[in-house]
């Protein structure tokens, strides 16, 4: 007779039904109003505020956590190369990352050939090297002809790209999306996607913040795969994706000492727990947390709500467990609370 699997083993087991109306296309003005669900661990208590109240449930004793990662305009449109000179079919590029000093990893919508080169605004063309299996493409980049370093890629993509909205907003980037979709301490480009818990955060309460907590931030690149759902019927069979981080020194002297932590995000929490298994400051982030790989070291959690049956509400399920998880955002929903990358917030202590 086989073993039966454990219930937080299986995919299904993480979904929910959201109502219709309930994803955030647009966030909240101020930022700070958004709604915040307060779970305390100690006493079961979940308490219903607003995010701009944040401050006054964090232990005044917890280092805070940020990640400082820019989102680039990665969301390119053009067209084939044809040699006929009467024009290629249209496709759309969404740059993902880096893989060296002149070959990135990006999703293509159009049909592409290894060898096919791919035309943009200001002179801006990328060839495809690659085809990967799991439907990534690997291109290069050349600008007037010359073979371009990611620096000069980011500095031409603020002029010619999109915000790569999440696709389930299920609506074109505009001139706010550029202040809304960043956040306020945002520095090192390279995300694809930006740490939504972050995006709460007004000039005021993050200087209030600063001046209550010691700060620290760290760097991790979200990348397109945090959006994909996990297809495996096993949680644990699923291909995690990799993300590019970085900690620096005194970030990491904190992580080593026994300092609670809050970490304001679900990629702040893996960068800093994969720190905490390997040691390594620098490099490719790929792990999967989730019940049966819980946290070591962060010890409290600011996050949004997140898909059904994705790696982030494994994640939170990792800190609470799967059935609390899911109990917290059915209330959430009876509570109408705002979902996904410009929703509200959940604070797990």
């Amino acid at each position: 007779m086989p073993t039966p699997i454990l219930p937080e083993l299986l995919t299904r087991n993480y979904d929910y039904t959201l109502p219709e109306g309930f994803i955030a296309t647009t966030p909240v003005h101020p930022r700070d109003e958004a709604k915040l669900l307060v779970y305390n661990r100690i006493d079961n208590s979940v308490t219903h505020t607003t995010f701009k109240h944040l401050l006054e449930f964090l232990p005044e004793t917890c280092d805070v956590f940020l990640n400082d990662t820019r989102v680039i305009k990665a969301r390119i449109f053009g067209r084939k190369f044809s040699a006929n000179g009467q024009g290629g079919g249209k496709v759309e590029l969404l740059f993902n990352k880096p893989l060296d000093a002149h070959r990135y990893l990006v999703l293509i919508r159009g049909k592409v050939n290894k060898g096919t080169i791919l035309l943009f605004d200001n002179e801006l063309a990328a060839t495809v090297t690659d085809l990967n299996q799991d439907g990534s493409r690997i291109v290069t980049f050349t600008h007037q002809n010359k073979e371009i370093r990611f620096e000069t890629l980011v500095q031409i993509l603020d002029q010619i790209g999109h915000i790569p909205l999440p696709p389930y907003m299920q609506r074109e980037d505009n001139t706010e999306d550029e202040t809304d979709y960043q956040t306020l301490f945002a520095e090192n480009a390279g995300a694809v996607a930006a740490p939504t818990a972050s995006l709460h955060f007004t000039p005021e309460l993050f200087d209030a913040l600063q001046k209550r907590h010691r700060t620290h931030k760290i760097t991790l690149h979200v990348g397109a795969g945090t959006f994909k759902p996990v297809e495996a019927e096993k949680i644990l069979d699923h291909p995690m994706h990799s993300e590019y981080f970085d900690i620096p020194q005194d970030a990491a002297r904190v992580l080593d000492s026994d300092r609670e932590i809050l970490a304001i995000g679900t990629t702040v929490t893996r960068t800093i727990e994969y720190y905490v298994r390997t040691q390594k400051t620098q490099g490719e982030c790929d792990l999967f947390l989730n019940p049966h790989n819980p946290p070591r070291r962060v010890t409290h959690l600011l996050t949004n709500f997140h898909l059904p049956k994705s790696t982030l509400i494994m994640l939170v399920s990792a800190f609470i467990g799967r059935e609390k998880t899911l109990q917290l955002y059915k209330e959430a929903i009876a509570k109408k609370y705002r979902f996904f990358s410009y929703g509200d917030a959940m604070l797990i202590l």
